[in-house]
């Protein structure tokens, strides 16, 4: 066979032609999941000497049909299958898309696959990268005030979620009540109880041929574009019952191919409206059929109400010569554009889908989403990023397996603090939120491991304040950069830090308001 050039996606036709899990792939190579990964996200890369080498006896070695195989994926401009084309036959996730769209629209199998592919041919990158651009300039509070005028009055007790602080007022498209706010609940075994009532994905109506048309674009665009997808479990809210100190309620679970191409496309008809100037009512048939008015957003139980988790992390640094006093310093992310969840929005970390890992029922607690998000976001656990790789083990979370930071937080009771500080649920999608707080009380882990602390691709960046910046928290929570569930979070978790943080703290007196 003739010198192959070498890049991530020669690479991945590679993979593809030998069959093989990104999983597989790195461990008959010898390297690393997210290199693999890497490949797929950039197929133009050219991987360094050695791993071409690496690369040259994987082929060298394969047996004759896959071979054949590489040969013809890679055999010229005319022939050769771009990545994504590459994907939409290879990767199980989209498959499932596929088949997801297939038997929800009534369709033949394969017809999916084929409407994906017409229309993945005329997708224009470019201007996908400018309508990302005009999508951008919608902020929180566009949003928010255009899901105000939609949804219009609220019925007590019910209404969304605003603060004071400073003169100022923030608000946001949550939709909450004054029970579930404040809600001080420790995250452990006593007081978070969400249950699993049922395990089995619930069937989903019929789509409409514009809902069905969103969905193929959908697909289409995430294979131009490389976003990441995974077909992952994921827990569905069918009943919630919180109050101050209890989390409680009853969850099924589905299935995340599902979500992405029903109520998460909610959230970006939404925006592309307001990008244009375009009026909201009658524009918005997505948001029409999945979620037209209070009524529904309250009705979980009849809808795929989806969500998650998120928290503020406030971790306590001693005091310092150049800074200061002693303090927490508070993280802040800025979402990167391969996410489809508040891409290019600020939010707390960490911040992920609630679903289960290997034990459906034990998994339901919250505790145990944010314990691993923490791991997989901040401490570079790829074992546990379902987005990297596929997961054999019996309990990715049992003792052995955690990283060094986190082991040192659970060796000993008190270390890790997590509480959560309410609930609502965001009208953006209809998700439901557990806004969080994450405190870490001693000192000697941020001089431990402060350093090595690292956001995962997920954040395209990270920003740190200071519990002891008044005036800098303020600028913070006055950035139309937020997504809606971040800036609840944000707030619901600096109300509860100015409780407990003591001379740690001084930051703006923030007071909330339902209306």
């Amino acid at each position: 066979m003739d010198s192959v050039s070498w890049t991530g996606e020669t690479a991945c036709a590679l993979q593809a032609a030998l069959q093989m899990s990104n999983d597989a792939f790195a461990a008959h190579l010898g390297i690393g999941v997210r290199t693999v990964a890497d490949w797929h996200q950039k197929p133009s890369t050219k991987p360094q000497t050695g791993m071409q080498q690496v690369l040259d006896t994987a082929l060298e070695n394969a047996k004759p049909a896959a071979k054949v195989r590489f040969a013809q994926l890679t055999a010229g401009p005319s022939t050769a299958p771009s990545g994504a084309e590459q994907r939409l036959t290879a990767d199980p996730n989209i498959v499932a898309g596929l088949d997801w769209l297939d038997h929800h629209a009534g369709w033949e199998p394969g017809t999916a696959r084929a409407r994906v592919a017409a229309r993945l041919s005329r997708v224009d990158i470019q201007a996908l990268r400018d309508r990302g651009s005009r999508r951008a300039r919608v902020d929180q509070r566009r949003i928010a005030d255009a899901l105000a005028d939609y949804y219009g009055t609220r019925t007590a007790p019910y209404g969304t979620y605003s603060a004071t602080y400073d003169d100022s007022v923030a608000t946001t498209s949550i939709l909450t009540q004054p029970d579930w706010l404040d809600l001080a609940c420790p995250l452990v075994a006593a007081n978070d109880r969400l249950s699993v009532v049922r395990t089995a994905e619930d069937a989903t109506t019929s789509l409409t041929e514009d809902a069905t048309d969103r969905a193929i674009q959908r697909l289409a665009e995430t294979l131009a574009m490389g976003t990441r997808l995974v077909d992952m479990p994921l827990y569905r809210l069918l009943d919630i019952d919180v109050r101050k100190g209890r989390i409680g309620g009853q969850t099924g679970v589905s299935r995340f191919v599902g979500y992405a191409v029903t109520m998460d496309l909610l959230e970006n008809e939404l925006v592309d409206a307001l990008a244009s100037d375009t009026p909201l009512h009658g524009s918005l048939p997505l948001r029409d059929r999945y979620l037209p008015d209070l009524a529904s957003v309250l009705n979980v139980s009849d809808r795929l109400c989806a969500g998650g988790t998120l928290a503020l992390l406030a971790i306590a640094r001693p005091a310092s010569p150049f800074r200061g006093d002693a303090d927490y310093v508070l993280l802040v992310q800025e979402r990167s554009g391969y996410v489809l969840n508040a891409a290019r929005r600020l939010a707390v970390i960490p911040k992920g889908f609630h679903q289960p890992i290997n034990d459906i029922r034990a998994d339901a607690q919250i505790g145990a989403t944010l314990r691993r998000e923490m791991e997989e976001e901040l401490f570079g656990r790829d074992d546990i990023d379902n987005t990297v790789s596929d997961d054999r083990r019996a309990d990715p979370m049992h003792p052995s397996r955690l990283s060094e930071p986190m082991r040192w937080l659970m060796d000993e009771p008190g270390r890790l603090r997590m509480e959560c500080t309410g609930f609502g649920l965001n009208l953006v999608s209809g998700n439901f939120e557990f806004p969080s707080l994450i405190v870490i009380e001693d000192e000697e882990f941020w001089t431990r491991y402060g350093g090595i602390i690292e956001a995962n691709w997920e954040s395209s960046n990270l920003h740190q304040y200071s519990s002891l910046d008044p005036q800098l928290l303020t600028e913070l929570i006055s950035d139309v950069a937020w997504s809606n569930e971040g800036l609840f979070a944000l707030l619901q978790g600096l109300r509860r830090l100015a409780e407990i943080g003591g001379s740690r703290v001084d930051m703006p007196t923030i007071e909330w308001k339902v209306q």
